[in-house]
């Protein structure tokens, strides 16, 4: 499939050139509506690289049994959250999808069969992040899903395969958090900026360094990170989007982290950009 009619989106990007990828700590819902140092990093993000043809991204908020990716031509604004402000369910996104770059990547992916999906959306891991960065709406957005049932590794090598997209101009982005326990919230925390247990800052540092140096074993193999990981990945869904930015860099593209902060206590913002 020839991907040149999805390019009328701004400027183009030269077939030689790479589009980065994007790790995004997507936080709380509650992002998708407000404005504060996390949004305008998105929204930095969105004026600062190239205008791309289309987007996926690999969202926490979708596992499932197997791959699929959404094949619609226009997927639904999912509210995945119960407790939130009316105004937050109130939030359309009304991005278009793009059943032709569905049938592509299915294609692209030689690992294992991939689900052409038409029932899933847009689930909050996404739209609370692309509609700061692309607020128009314009562009076409597509979610790959992640299968829950394999290691990190699996899905490290799988972003491989999906590496010809960054040459047509495809912004692929994982959604999660890097460090995500949501039982070990310290809610009266929620107005102190910044705040991390001990435990949660040294994995931190220690995942910031790893990443920068471009040493991805240790993060595939997070169980052995130490006595921390255990907190701070008590369940793989939000870490396991990291795997697919890891996976989709090159040995020549460098690491740059932002949104590098914990809240709460026990998760944290970090974001990875691959590439310029």
């Amino acid at each position: 499939m020839n991907l040149k009619h999805l390019r009328n989106f701004g400027s183009a990007l030269p077939y030689s050139d790479l589009m980065p990828a994007l790790f995004l700590g997507h936080g709380s819902p509650m992002n998708g509506i407000e404005n504060n140092l996390f949004t305008d990093e998105w929204k930095r993000l969105g004026e600062n690289i190239p205008m791309p043809s289309a987007v996926i991204v690999i969202s926490a908020h979708w596992l499932t049994k197997g791959t699929k990716i959404t094949a619609m031509e226009s997927p639904q604004t999912i509210h995945d959250f119960r407790g939130f402000p009316q105004e937050l369910f109130d939030v359309k996104y009304p991005a278009p999808g793009s059943p032709d770059l569905a049938l592509e990547t299915s294609r692209l992916i030689k690992s294992t069969n991939v689900g052409l999906d038409h029932d899933w959306g847009l689930d909050h891991g996404t739209w609370t992040v692309v509609r700061h960065m692309y607020p128009n709406a314009n562009i076409p957005i597509l979610q790959l899903s992640i299968d829950y049932d394999k290691p990190a590794g699996y899905h490290y090598t799988l972003a491989n395969e999906l590496s010809s997209l960054r040459r047509k101009g495809v912004l692929i982005v994982g959604s999660g958090n890097l460090i995500h326990n949501l039982r070990m919230i310290a809610w009266d925390k929620a107005s102190e900026p910044e705040y991390g247990y001990d435990w949660a800052l040294e994995l931190k540092l220690k995942m910031k360094d790893l990443i920068e140096d471009g040493n991805h074993k240790p993060l595939i193999e997070y169980e052995q990170l130490g006595p921390g990981a255990r907190y701070a990945i008590p369940t793989p869904g939000h870490y396991f989007p990291l795997m697919y930015t890891l996976g989709l860099q090159t040995k020549t593209e460098h690491a740059s982290l932002f949104n590098d902060v914990a809240v709460m206590g026990s998760l944290t913002m970090t974001s990875v950009q691959i590439g310029e």
